[in-house]
């Protein structure tokens, strides 16, 4: 039986309130990044390249210029290339409420059209991005009106220090694995070690599986559970082979300066300590668009322009957090369509 359109009356009358709850929280959110010294900023959604990410699926369209000649072009995945060349340009503190689109996405928690708060800090530790995490959950619930966040039945108090964990630790305290064991000095993975101890550990792997894959695979159903119950989660350190846009950690060049927040075991949002070497970068680019052809037969272009300026942009921290995400969390909505004023069609 369809569900009822979005659009009818009595639907957007239950909707309504959570709808203005996200009025709020944008305007509160608003509000402190302009108090803090943001400029917020508006970026074009059509790029020439939506992001060089292998599992990330972009919608393409064509643009036909003043000589009737089309060329392939993508709405962003993030606003990311465009507030990093405005970095290189010379902003210091910039924001985002970003429309981005991915492909192959739909669910409770995804949908193929959502908004994205994006903001960088110039000259910062990427550990300035985890405290500005704490206060985004803290104004997301005063302005709701909400003492926690809430998905279906796990709870998480918004007010409460967020609990640092990297995901090594994370790794051994809920699956049994060491991770640091399958990666060489070098940062070159080790897939036949990693599968032995998921193996072991009782995940059920494809024959084909990559080091990535079984990464993946643990940390969906063996960590990411147990994340952001009680108080939010900052999920700390990933691998460097995870981490194509962060730069290395300065303590171990396997890791990476790149967090994830989860609160009710969802998560919220991605940072990094950003990667501004553009050879590295381009390098880490072709070895995530040689996995995406593997996998789905495609590839990307990349961004030569962002390319030519990351040589131009300062030290950086940034993060990506899915504000919808955070209405629901703050709101108790059940599923992400339910805070978005005009959801697409199903």
């Amino acid at each position: 039986m369809p569900l009822t359109p979005w659009w009818n009356p009595e639907t957007h009358a239950d909707r309504r309130p959570l709808l203005l709850a996200r009025n709020r929280i944008q305007a509160a959110i608003r509000g402190w990044l302009a108090d803090e010294g943001f400029t917020e900023v508006d970026p074009a959604a059509l790029q020439i390249s939506p992001g060089n990410e292998a599992h990330l699926h972009a919608f393409a369209t064509e643009a036909i210029g003043n000589d009737g000649q089309g060329r392939r072009m993508y709405l962003h995945t993030s606003p990311e290339f465009a507030l990093k060349k405005l970095l290189a340009a010379g902003e210091t503190r910039i924001a985002a409420f970003a429309h981005v689109w991915r492909n192959r996405e739909r669910g409770v928690l995804h949908s193929p059209e959502f908004t994205m708060l994006e903001w960088y800090r110039t000259g910062e530790d990427y550990t300035v991005l985890m405290q500005d995490c704490a206060q985004m959950l803290r104004l997301a619930a005063r302005a709701a009106g909400a003492t926690s966040l809430r998905y279906r039945d796990h709870c998480c108090d918004p007010f409460a220090e967020p609990e640092r964990l990297s995901l090594p630790d994370a790794f051994d305290r809920y699956a049994g694995i060491d991770l640091m064991a399958t990666i060489a000095p070098s940062g070159e993975t080790d897939a036949g070690a990693l599968r032995a101890q998921a193996a072991a550990a009782g995940l059920r792997l494809a024959p084909d599986d990559t080091w990535s894959d079984i990464l993946s695979k643990v940390l969906v159903d063996r960590v990411e559970p147990h994340l952001g119950h009680g108080r939010a989660t900052i999920l700390d350190r990933y691998p460097v082979a995870e981490a194509a846009l962060a730069r290395p950690a300065p303590d171990d060049p396997r890791l990476a300066e790149r967090f994830e927040l989860y609160a009710c075991g969802v998560e919220l949002a991605n940072g990094f300590g950003e990667l501004t070497n553009p050879g590295e970068q381009r390098r880490r680019f072709q070895l995530e668009m040689d996995e995406k052809h593997r996998v789905y037969g495609e590839r990307y272009p990349i961004d030569e322009d962002f390319l030519a300026a990351l040589a131009l942009m300062p030290p950086a921290s940034g993060i990506a957090l899915g504000f919808d995400r955070l209405v629901m969390l703050a709101t108790g909505a059940p599923r992400i369509d339910a805070v978005i004023w005009a959801p697409v069609a199903p």
